[in-house]
């Protein structure tokens, strides 16, 4: 068997059907720095074999290997937005990054690859180290091997500061893996997933102490995930935050440092009162919902008690200065009215409170409603025009012309450049919807996430979730949240450089070169600009620490 391979940057995505054209040889990244790249391999003269990988290197110890599985994608792109998308038609797209069991890779005429990832989290001194990666047969010949250098950089980057959520739907994992909500089983899968965003950036989880009103049918409704335990008696409400305390101290032990909570009224216009269960004298049943007007008075009286004793636990627990609240998600200047009355609702039970909504009218934030809106990355130029403070971005299916987002469709490059966009506009906190939808449209049914990608044709494949359901309650990453984490990565290396020698020194750098200065909008369309960028900052590290 003859092999044909090909050493790449996480920076590309390696189709069945396409040669990748570039290769690398050499990789770097400080001590505490994952450093991911791919190896892609075909046969070139037999139909299919069996094959098996093996890495041989100093850094053993901290490589995995995992395989790059392609996905059906039936809705890559809208026909306005088909500029650079790596291709635009239904088929087969890498996505799924699989652990690689003892009989699943194999060589055949198509393209396969790996993804390697180094992660020497800090237990390895600098220096030059090579990896060789082989490719044998079953009976244990080489057919192939590759072999590549890993520098490790003296040096440590910094934490990462922005806060990063991306929205976390229970009710998907409890439908998926068909066990019961809030479950010992139920448990485990919530950690696994926590984990998994941890560990992958994510500082920010969505507690659902209510079932959280988002893409929702009006009328219809998600299955009820509500970690508060209500009931009334006698006209009194008295909250259980057992669970609650669970839910924050599973959060603490994954590492997650800041909590969400989900919007206390309807999603698009903040005109009804969530799901709310209640026992009730009694009789467990929904006591608030579509039935429910936003303002009326039997609404706001409960939302006094329940902001009351929600803040209460968060004191108790030491989490109440990183919990940010929600009124409603994405209202627009027709609901201004409806979102105000809201706001003032829970006004005075949300004093010192940080409440944050996406919405991209600026109205929103000089009236006062709201103290972190979160513009589009499409619609951020007036907010940064305004001089917000403390401002927050994200994107979802309708950010789909120019700036960055992270669809299967698009290329890498028009992900990652996302953490260089941040540091130069010096955002706080990014936000995206959709960790774990597995629902479709308005979560009218469950979908299964490996046979559909876009939620039923809803939105171009990739924007509901990061991350798919595998076996075991153990979540699989998407290459598109791994290119997410090297762009935060990217982020805190221009935090150190900035931190050495000035933040104006580093703004430019990153514009130096360029005919235009980067915006949201404008920016290189290309891996190049970013990695090359990536190796001026780490020289520039290196010489201001050599000392």
């Amino acid at each position: 068997m003859t092999l044909e391979t090909r050493i790449l940057s996480c920076m590309e995505k390696v189709f069945l059907d396409e040669a990748p054209e570039k290769c690398e040889k050499e990789f770097q990244g400080f001590q505490n720095e994952v450093i991911d790249f791919q190896a892609a391999f075909r046969a070139l003269d037999v139909r299919w074999e069996e094959v098996r990988v093996q890495i041989e290197s100093p850094l053993h110890s901290c490589i995995s290997v995992r395989l790059v599985k392609h996905v059906p994608v039936q809705y890559a792109m809208p026909d306005d937005a088909q500029e650079d998308c790596l291709r635009t038609q239904p088929g087969l797209y890498p996505d799924i990054l699989s652990a690689i069991g003892p009989h699943s890779l194999h060589a055949s005429s198509r393209w396969s690859c790996l993804w390697i990832r180094v992660k020497p989290a800090g237990q390895f001194n600098p220096g030059s180290y090579p990896v060789r990666i082989l490719l044998l047969s079953s009976d244990g010949q080489i057919h192939a091997f590759s072999t590549v250098q890993i520098h490790i950089l003296p040096g440590m980057l910094p934490a990462q500061q922005l806060i990063h959520t991306k929205w976390f739907h229970c009710d998907c994992l409890s439908q998926y893996y068909h066990v019961e909500v809030f479950s010992e089983e139920h448990w485990k899968i919530i950690e696994n997933f926590i984990r998994a965003a941890a560990e992958g950036g994510i500082n920010m989880i969505l507690m659902p102490v209510h079932t959280p009103p988002l893409d929702t049918r009006p009328g219809g409704e998600r299955l009820t995930t509500q970690l508060v335990k209500i009931s009334c008696d006698n006209g009194i409400f008295h909250f259980d935050m057992s669970q609650v305390k669970r839910w924050i101290a599973l959060c603490k032990k994954c590492g997650v440092e800041y909590y969400e909570i989900p919007h206390l009224f309807t999603q698009w216009g903040a005109e009804h009162a969530p799901k709310i269960m209640s026992a009730v004298d009694g009789e467990y049943k929904q006591i608030f919902g579509w039935d429910t007007e936003a303002s009326g008075s039997a609404y706001g009286q409960f939302l006094q008690a329940y902001i009351s004793a929600l803040r209460a636990c968060f004191r108790e627990e030491g989490i109440e200065d990183k919990t940010y609240w929600h009124i409603s998600d994405e209202p627009s200047q027709a609901h201004l009215s409806s979102y105000a009355a809201a706001r003032r609702l829970v006004s005075e039970s949300l004093s010192g409170c940080r409440i944050m909504d996406a919405l991209s009218d600026l109205t929103f934030y000089r009236q006062g409603l709201v103290t972190t809106p979160i513009p589009a990355n499409n619609a951020i130029e007036p907010f940064l025009k305004a001089g917000v403070k403390g401002l927050w971005t994200y994107y979802c299916c309708s950010q789909t012309k120019y700036v960055s987002n992270m669809f299967i469709a698009l290329p890498s490059w028009r992900n990652r450049i996302l953490g260089i966009q941040l540091f130069k506009y010096e955002i706080v906190g990014f936000l995206q919807w959709g960790y774990n939808f597995y629902n479709s449209h308005l979560s009218d049914e469950p979908i299964n996430p490996y046979l559909t990608t876009d939620a039923d044709g809803w939105v171009p494949a990739g924007d509901p979730f990061q991350v798919y359901p595998g076996v075991n309650g153990i979540p699989e990453e998407s290459i598109r949240m791994a290119v997410t984490f090297q762009a935060l990565q990217d982020m805190r290396a221009l935090e150190l450089l900035s931190s050495l020698a000035g933040r104006d020194h580093v703004l430019r750098l990153i514009d130096e070169g360029l005919d235009q200065p980067i915006t949201f909008s404008q920016y290189p369309h290309s891996a190049a600009y970013i990695l090359q960028l990536r190796k001026r900052i780490n020289d520039e590290i290196l010489r201001l620490t050599k000392n």
